[in-house]
């Protein structure tokens, strides 16, 4: 990183009642908070006191009406986190974007402007939408092939990087008493690709930190390839230091094969933290917010989802990493999918472990403050990670527990920060300035 201590690094995920679907039940507020800006300033100001670089919004541009579920995405990320920006200081903000149902002008001018209302504590989550009801909300043309989406989303990204640099003042030379600012620091881009025409330039400045943080979530080829290009942070599904390893090594070798300094990557994985004072009582805190109810529950889920005959099935019998290779064709995300098959890939499990490992398609870690610190700081310490983004299965409550309980374990540890030093994401992620300097 820098000549600077190596630091943990933790975002925080802030969707609506926290992220299981059903730990709601068990939460401190009412069902009005999640569309209600003071309950985002309020979690957003408990992720400042704990002092998180970031606070994290996942976004799905299509209301999803299960009558016996939440909904998990509401007011627009960016909107919300400009306005979360001015209220709450230090503390950065992932605002989750689609790449394919946006056009590079308007989310570079959007995303710009945001960064410099926020003084450059922007983190910009670039996605490639995956739900036919997302399609169906942008016009009557079908999802595009996952091929198709990843390569629009990587000229969508080469596109906004020119446009994000394309009016830098910088470049200004000496301007004459009657003219207020030399047009020559304002380039066009003149591009014209295979999914996008566009003149430029961007009617927004050079931000405070070039432009914002790129981050990118998957691990599927398409994935891989476009983290490779264009992701700063990345977010992802790692289960064990083999795993996360591997899926390091892919990313970064990959950066390096298309010339780009794989040392301005961060591997910042999902994580869940399920806490009791003792392991036993975050055991049953875990079956409590699945939903599951019990251990034979979260094992019956884990049948299910799999599409495992129940019949004849042992729980206590070594999984075969070969059944949990997500269908590369199938509608939903790959990239989250292959956490498990990557983990008992390496390590040799029993559903009745595995179980225990995972929720949300993001490792789960339980027991006490001090194991789960313990656990945080293990794959970070040997730099398999670079930090995780924290998804509190209840919001408020997991969030007030986790800084309460765990973050003065860490700082006790000397991993993690006990102030705001840096002023910018660039900054406090060590990450280098997009352009060459003038």
């Amino acid at each position: 990183m820098t000549a600077t201590k190596r630091q943990l690094h933790l975002n925080i995920g802030i969707n609506t009642t926290g992220y299981l679907a059903n730990a709601w039940r068990y939460r401190t507020g009412d069902r009005h908070d999640i569309n209600n800006p003071d309950y985002y300033r309020r979690l957003t100001e408990l992720a400042h006191k704990g002092l998180f670089d970031a606070v994290f919004f996942s976004d799905h541009p299509a209301l999803i009406t299960d009558p016996n579920g939440r909904p998990f995405h509401t007011i627009d990320p960016l909107i919300l986190c400009t306005a979360l920006a001015a209220q709450v200081p230090d503390i950065g903000f992932v605002a989750t974007m689609s790449s394919t149902y946006n056009s590079p002008y308007n989310l570079a001018r959007r995303t710009q402007s945001a960064d410099i209302i926020s003084g450059g504590r922007m983190i910009i989550n670039i996605v490639s939408s995956f739900n036919p009801n997302v399609a169906a909300n942008f016009g009557a043309e079908p999802l595009p092939p996952r091929s198709e989406r990843y390569a629009k989303a990587s000229e969508f990204l080469d596109v906004a990087k020119r446009l994000w640099s394309s009016w830098d003042p910088a470049r200004e030379g000496d301007i004459p008493e009657n003219r207020f600012w030399d047009a020559a620091s304002a380039q066009a881009i003149d591009h014209s690709g295979d999914y996008f025409t566009v003149q430029g330039p961007l009617n927004v400045p050079v931000g405070p930190q070039g432009h914002p943080v790129i981050a990118q979530a998957g691990a599927s080829d398409g994935g891989i390839d476009l983290a490779a290009r264009h992701g700063e942070i990345i977010y992802c599904n790692v289960l064990s230091r083999p795993a996360g390893r591997a899926f390091g090594r892919k990313v970064k070798e990959r950066a390096a094969a298309l010339g780009r300094d794989p040392s301005g990557i961060r591997i910042v994985p999902g994580l869940v933290a399920i806490m009791g004072k003792s392991r036993e009582e975050a055991l049953r805190k875990h079956e409590l917010f699945s939903g599951t109810g019990s251990e034979d529950g979260l094992i019956a889920r884990f049948i299910r989802d799999n599409g495992i005959d129940p019949d004849g099935f042992d729980p206590d019998a070594v999984l075969d990493p070969e059944r949990f290779i997500p269908d590369p064709n199938r509608i939903e995300a790959v990239g989250m999918g292959l956490g498990l098959s990557d983990l008992l890939s390496h390590e040799q499990l029993t559903a009745r472990q595995a179980v225990r490992c995972s929720e949300g398609h993001h490792r789960l870690v339980l027991g006490t403050p001090e194991e789960v610190a313990d656990a945080i700081i293990d794959l970070w310490a040997d730099g398999t990670v670079d930090g995780y983004t924290l998804q509190p299965p209840r919001a408020p409550d997991d969030i007030e527990e986790f800084v309460a309980n765990v973050i003065p374990v860490l700082q006790d540890r000397g991993v993690y920060r006990t102030a705001y030093k840096e002023n910018t994401m660039r900054e406090r992620y060590g990450l280098p300035y997009p352009f060459n300097k003038l």
